[in-house]
């Protein structure tokens, strides 16, 4: 029998790619401060090296499906998008901040829905600001798509977004606080029955139209089948509390998980030790399940959210 040859995954820092949108994130000041984490800490992601293997479809496909809490997201070539970057920072932070020893569905859900709502900041700074960006002609269109199926018109969206525009971390605020009560709640259901029932409580919130956008089925099948289930984490509980609590919950992660990072990358680097040698031997990175990590072609039809 012959044996096909394997598909390598190449490994690549933040410094290695080329970064697509990124003139449109410049503004934003906490993007830069995410993506110097990354650099610092050695953040690898994963590109498909074989050219017969390198399609955006494959990647979207291995991220989603085969989600691994020890490496870096799949790419289909040497280029990542600006919010991919910030979405991996993200949970790099939130891998920082619960350990993997907790892997409760509390610090699942608590990671991916501080990443996945990011969006939502990204969306409303850079609506009306921006000349051009990439981020904006795909997630728009896609958070459009999910909002009419949900039942929300073409107005009430464009109000929903210009509602987003002038409160970019409120938005982010709301949407986080959504994503994580919504999944914690569905986790919990046995059946479809009580599935339902679940999601009907989060029908009249402000962002209710876009729950489906960011894969919740994906959140809640990972979680079943990797989470510690019958624990109570407390930690990860007390950070969404604080973050529920607090008015500014984007100036929250700021000051308690950027800021540190920054300094600890900075004394380790004063000290002589490498600043990635610490994160990449001893921390785990999350998953990234809520949403596409990889980007179609230019011209081609953008990937299911």
């Amino acid at each position: 029998m012959t044996l096909r040859p394997s598909h390598a995954l190449a490994e690549r820092t933040v410094d290695e790619l080329a970064i697509i949108d990124e003139p449109s994130f410049r503004p934003i000041a906490v993007y830069a401060d995410l993506k110097e984490i990354l650099r610092r800490d050695n953040y690898v992601f994963r590109v498909l090296s074989d050219r017969s293997a390198a399609r955006w479809d494959r990647a979207l496909f291995l991220n989603l499906t085969y989600w691994d809490v020890g490496a870096g997201d799949v790419l289909d070539d040497q280029r990542v998008a600006a919010d991919v970057v910030a979405h991996a920072a993200w949970h790099h932070l939130a891998a920082i901040a619960l350990p993997a020893r907790s892997q409760s569905v509390e610090a699942l859900f608590l990671g991916e829905s501080i990443a996945s709502a990011f969006d939502i900041y990204l969306v409303g700074r850079l609506l009306g600001r921006a000349r051009r960006s990439s981020f904006l002609e795909t997630q728009v269109p896609a958070m459009a798509e999910s909002a009419k199926a949900a039942g929300l018109g073409a107005r009430a969206f464009e109000a929903l977004l210009r509602g987003v525009a002038a409160d970019p971390e409120g938005s982010f605020g709301q949407l986080r606080q959504l994503l994580y009560d919504a999944t914690c709640a569905l986790v919990a259901c046995r059946d479809a029955t009580e599935a339902i029932n679940a999601l009907a409580r989060f029908e009249a919130h402000r962002f209710g139209p876009l729950l489906h956008h960011y894969e919740l089925s994906n959140w809640v099948l990972y979680a079943r089948a990797h989470a510690r289930g019958g624990i109570k984490d407390v930690h990860a509980r007390a950070i969404a509390g604080a973050l529920a609590r607090h008015p500014s919950p984007l100036t929250w992660l700021t000051s308690q998980w950027v800021a540190p990072r920054l300094a600890a990358s900075v004394g380790a680097q004063h000290e002589g030790e490498p600043a990635g040698s610490a994160p990449a031997n001893r921390v785990r990175r999350a998953a990234s399940f809520g949403r596409d990590r990889a980007r179609p072609p230019p011209g081609g039809k953008t990937p299911p959210h």
